[in-house]
């Protein structure tokens, strides 16, 4: 037994990475799970990411104050890929739910699902350019949100 003890000190001392591990107080077994790196939160990440650059793109251009926009292809589009979005976002909280994961995650997808398309649709009827720019900044911020609450890591219930 003192020949395994010695074995695993040398190799404690040896390697820095797991003297710095067992340092470390141990997990929670309550703690909560990152589900990030899961393929769908990969994917609404992702997905989010990619339409909230296409919004920001739009502010910056002022392409969604231009006649015909949105009766548009790059419109039609971006519709299609939001509507899509908040259907992921619905699977991804049905998925928490079921689970039973009792977290502000769960909750936070079904209202972003919820609010994409009212956001989308705030676009539409947007009547001017205040009010187009208004409703560019809050659906940018939308996607962002989808974003960061999925990537935030996990807090621990107080």
């Amino acid at each position: 037994m003192s020949c395994a003890i010695a074995l695993a000190v040398a190799l404690m001392l040896a390697d820095p990475a797991v003297a710095a591990a067992a340092a470390l107080p141990p997990v929670a077994p309550s703690a909560p799970v990152s589900v990030a790196q899961e393929p769908l939160f990969a994917d609404l990440v992702a997905r989010s990411g990619a339409l909230k650059s296409i919004v920001d793109g739009w502010m910056a251009s002022g392409e969604a104050d231009r006649s015909g926009f949105f009766t548009g292809a790059a419109w039609a589009t971006f519709k299609g890929q939001a509507t899509e979005l908040a259907q992921r976002d619905m699977q991804g909280h049905l998925i928490l739910k079921e689970r039973g994961t009792d977290n502000d995650l769960k909750c936070i997808l079904r209202g972003i699902s919820e609010d994409i398309p009212l956001k989308v649709a705030a676009l539409e009827d947007a009547a001017d350019a205040p009010a187009r720019k208004l409703a560019l900044d809050e659906l940018s911020y939308l996607l962002n949100d989808n974003v960061e609450v999925i990537t935030s890591p996990p807090q621990p219930a107080a």
